[in-house]
């Protein structure tokens, strides 16, 4: 079964707006970061929802859609041992309550 292109296009707008409310409006930064990966998520059901409906026969999407995912892997490790760090020195990950760049 073929699902439309509007349908998916509506579910990842979906994730999306899910992931959009998510980073704005929580304080945990490790919800913060998943809600991140949501976003990228929706941007890799694009990239691979335009490529099978455009006929790619090289599948840029794909390939687009495992460097997004490769590129997203790298950007949780790094801000999950920011995090961490953070952690060790404040004892909080709530970010209303980092401020290490204030003076």
């Amino acid at each position: 079964m073929i699902v439309p292109l509007p349908q998916l296009l509506a579910v990842s707008a979906g994730l999306f707006a899910i992931g959009l409310f998510g980073a704005l409006t929580r304080k945990n930064a490790i919800g913060i970061l998943m809600s991140i990966e949501l976003i990228l998520n929706s941007a890799n059901l694009n990239l691979v929802a335009f490529n099978r409906i455009w006929g790619e026969p090289s599948g840029l999407g794909q390939v687009m859609a495992l460097f997004v995912i490769g590129t997203a892997a790298g950007g949780a490790v790094v801000g999950l041992a920011l995090i961490l760090t953070i952690f060790r020195h404040r004892q909080t990950i709530s970010a209303d309550e980092i401020k290490l760049l204030k003076g």
